[in-house]
């Protein structure tokens, strides 16, 4: 597998090495440790993890591409589909963004809400990367004084009610999964250990109460049990990490847009693997344990299971539809006439065609990424006819 991977630098080996110490000591004292804390310490370590050191991650020079790195149309359909939303709620509605990656979103959705005449009272950035957090405030240091006064940056979710909107792009992939195996009708779960060598390896061991529960939920969803060997991954604390990012929401709207399916595709037979990968320089592979800290780590999401947990806290799903169809509801083509109508030259109209290709196309992020509306606390929904029309919350 790794033959076909670029070749990491000697300081990238290093920085894997570090993490890989770290890891081996707390095996070699606590035993093997469930995949879900690999996948965390490998992400979020304090200076070690992906998403905690200083490499690129976003965009051609980093592991992987977001919508908000291909150009502002995204970013202004997003605004497009939420400002009513703001508008209703008043001028104390605020904005909060989970995970600002590299700031583009921030940088574009701050512009188009100045430009629709509806700015949230506060753009809230909850980013848990110090690094990630020094790039966002590099780059919105460009704003207009009066958009960049609004911004600012969370430690933890907000503890206090509030209203408003609550985005997040390609977040709930990156939550620590964990990763279950069927064995003679009983559900296992999956373990990183050390081998003979003191090289990582993946073991099975009996699932606790929680994390079989929630497989036997989705057992019982599907109206069928998981055939002997099945491997897959399962969130049984997506209801407590909603709970916590949206409890003081009191009124307003959640928007996740993210790649994955719902239930019922995402648990099929020919699937008997999972969808777990791992992202190095724009190539994905299948080996997570690969030098940990250099590798995004994600796995696809249930959207099943997302609607469970909004529903869980209390909100009720207003949409559910795919990405392409959310953005062509939510104003696309309007947003692309108007740039491409500003655009400089025969090389950025290019550039702008080139963006609604890899948004909406079925085999780019068209139908692989789903977007989900959750609202409660507002009595009447001010979304756009066509994205309400569009909706297929009936598939969840």
């Amino acid at each position: 597998m790794a033959s076909r991977l670029p070749e990491p630098g000697a300081d990238e080996r290093a920085h894997s090495d570090r993490l890989l110490r770290q890891l081996r000591e707390q095996i070699a004292v606590h035993g093997p440790m469930p995949f879900s804390q690999f996948m965390e310490r490998s992400l979020y370590a304090p200076g070690l993890g992906y998403y905690s050191a200083g490499k690129t991650k976003f965009g051609e020079a980093g592991d992987f591409v977001t919508a908000p790195e291909l150009g502002e149309l995204f970013a202004r359909c997003v605004v497009h589909a939420v400002a009513p939303v703001l508008a209703a709620l008043g001028d104390e509605a605020d904005f909060l963004e989970l995970g600002g990656g590299s700031g583009a979103f921030a940088a574009a959705a701050l512009r188009a809400f100045a430009a629709s005449g509806v700015l949230p009272r506060r753009y809230l950035i909850l980013e848990p990367s110090a690094d990630l957090r020094e790039r966002q405030r590099e780059r919105l240091a460009a704003l207009p004084a009066e958009l960049g006064a609004r911004v600012e940056w969370l430690d933890r979710p907000p503890e206090q009610d509030w209203r408003g909107v609550l985005f997040a792009n390609e977040v709930i992939d990156a939550l620590p999964t964990t990763r279950i195996a069927m064995k003679g009708g009983e559900v296992y779960e999956e373990y990183v250990a050390l081998d003979g060598e003191g090289r990582l390896m993946r073991v099975d061991r009996p699932a606790d109460a929680l994390v079989a529960g929630a497989v036997r939920h989705v057992e019982r969803d599907l109206g069928a049990d998981f055939p002997e060997g099945y491997r897959t991954e399962i969130l049984p604390q997506l209801p407590y990490w909603l709970q916590a990012v949206a409890g003081a929401l009191e009124a307003g709207l959640m928007l996740f847009v993210d790649y994955g399916y719902v239930r019922r595709e995402y648990y099929r037979a020919e699937r008997s693997d999972g969808t777990l990968m791992a992202h190095y320089r724009h190539h994905a592979h299948a080996d997570p344990l690969w030098l940990p800290g250099l590798n995004d780590l994600t796995a696809s999401v249930d959207f099943t299971a997302l609607a469970e947990a909004g529903n869980s806290a209390g909100f009720g799903v207003a949409a559910y539809l795919p990405q392409a169809q959310f953005l062509i509801a939510s104003g696309l083509q309007e947003a692309f006439e108007s740039a491409h109508a500003q655009a400089a030259d025969e090389a950025a109209r290019y550039r702008l065609a080139q963006e609604v290709k890899r948004l909406t196309l079925p085999d780019r992020m068209g139908e692989r990424f789903q977007a989900m509306l959750l609202a409660r606390g507002i009595e009447a929904l001010p979304l756009p006819a066509e994205l309400l029309a569009a909706d297929q919350g009936d598939r969840l």
